[in-house]
């Protein structure tokens, strides 16, 4: 199968970048791959993009040279926002291609792109017809002015018809999907397929001494890192956290005086999954509604169970008392019984966990699976396509 596959790089590397290469590495390994991709400026020249976002017609020439050279059998789309803009949707479409789009966010729906603003859960989109709400907030980047452009370039696109042409659309969770369904954006539920991210298999012998929670992953306010440190200080819970972010220097503040708290920056994905390997847990106690963290994957593939938030798709992730189990983020005594829990399980049940996380990765989250599912999904979005000639 010949395979364009199309990507906007943010200024800020992101889990979006990693999905994208991963699935195209996978896919370049059995199809004809052709990769096209562009990047996120500052400034004056991200001003100049964002303001061309609405009707690219460098982008869709750019976009219909590479379909007219290249005669691709799909084209996926993974993130538009805002380099190449909605355009790319209608050229695709204009040329007979079929596309598949898979949404990492909500930016469809909200300017949010997260459903979280101001330090909570921001829902008010979903069942607007434009997200006045979301411009009065000020919920993009805490700007009226850029809330109000991307708002106008998403209802604009979904006026004029543009995401009813995208084929098929992925989504990461049923979770998602519904979101997506019971929102104002008009699609129905069969445009919609679920599909999981993935992550390479790698073989790591744990070694867990002393043992250890660890938290992998941004330090923000909706990654809900603060309120896990707080839950940490005054017991003896062992915990290490790794990334970075805007609220680096409020963890290392809160962390200064707990010797059961260690703080050890951000590190590259060679480094961490031995971490992770020797943890007796990951912990993800996102305030937000999750895509899909890769570090729940990475961790299942190393045999590490995973104790998470219980909010939007995270507890699809998890088989309770087998992979791990759910907290309430925002209840620092349910933080804490699930810790003690955890903790107190005997050896034998702890190597249990271990053999079972590895088995649900194995089940669930290999390339294999992975590209099994996208090339089901592709040809679905051809039949479609010839179904509506």
């Amino acid at each position: 199968m010949r395979i364009l596959i199309i990507h906007t790089f943010y200024q800020a590397p992101g889990g979006e970048d990693t999905v994208f290469q991963q699935e195209s590495s996978l896919l370049a390994q059995g199809h004809e791959v052709h990769r096209l991709t562009f990047q996120n400026k500052k400034g004056w020249r991200g001003a100049l993009q964002t303001l061309g976002s609405f009707w690219n017609i460098c982008v869709a020439q750019h976009i219909k040279k590479t379909i007219q050279a290249f005669k691709p059998d799909i084209v996926h789309i993974h993130n538009t926002h805002y380099a190449a803009g909605p355009i790319i949707v209608r050229t695709i479409a204009k040329l007979g291609i079929p596309q598949v789009m898979t949404l990492h966010n909500f930016r469809l729906l909200c300017p949010s792109a997260t459903l979280y603003h101001h330090n909570h859960l921001f829902l008010d989109s979903l069942q607007e017809g434009f997200p006045w709400t979301a411009v009065r907030q000020k919920a993009f980047n805490n700007s009226t002015v850029k809330t109000f452009l991307l708002a106008l370039n998403y209802w604009f696109h979904r006026k004029i018809g543009t995401w009813k042409k995208v084929n098929r659309y992925i989504t990461l969770s049923s979770f998602a999907k519904k979101i997506f369904v019971g929102s104002t954006l008009g699609l129905p539920s069969t445009q919609f397929d679920i599909k999981p991210n993935f992550v390479f298999p790698t073989a790591i012998t744990p070694d867990i001494t002393p043992p250890y929670f660890i938290y992998v992953g941004r330090l923000s306010d909706e990654k809900g890192i603060l309120n896990l440190i707080d839950a940490f200080i005054g017991t003896d819970f062992q915990l290490r956290i790794i990334g970075g972010g805007p609220l680096e220097e409020e963890v290392i503040r809160r962390i200064k005086d707990q010797p059961n708290i260690s703080y050890l920056g951000f590190k590259k994905r060679a480094e961490i999954l031995p971490l992770i390997a020797n943890a007796q847990a990951l912990l993800v106690p996102s305030i937000c509604f999750e895509g899909m963290p890769i570090t729940i994957l990475e961790a299942y593939s190393v045999g590490t169970a995973v104790l998470c938030s219980n909010l939007g798709p995270l507890p699809e992730l998890v088989i309770p008392g087998k992979t791990g189990e759910t907290f309430d983020p925002h209840n620092k005594k349910d933080i804490i019984q699930c810790l003690t829990t955890w903790s107190t399980k005997s050896t034998s049940e702890k190597d249990e966990i271990r053999k079972t996380s590895k088995a649900y990765y194995f089940s669930n989250f290999t390339p294999e699976i992975n590209e099994e599912k996208l090339l089901a999904i592709y040809q679905d979005a051809i039949n479609d396509k010839k179904l509506n000639k």
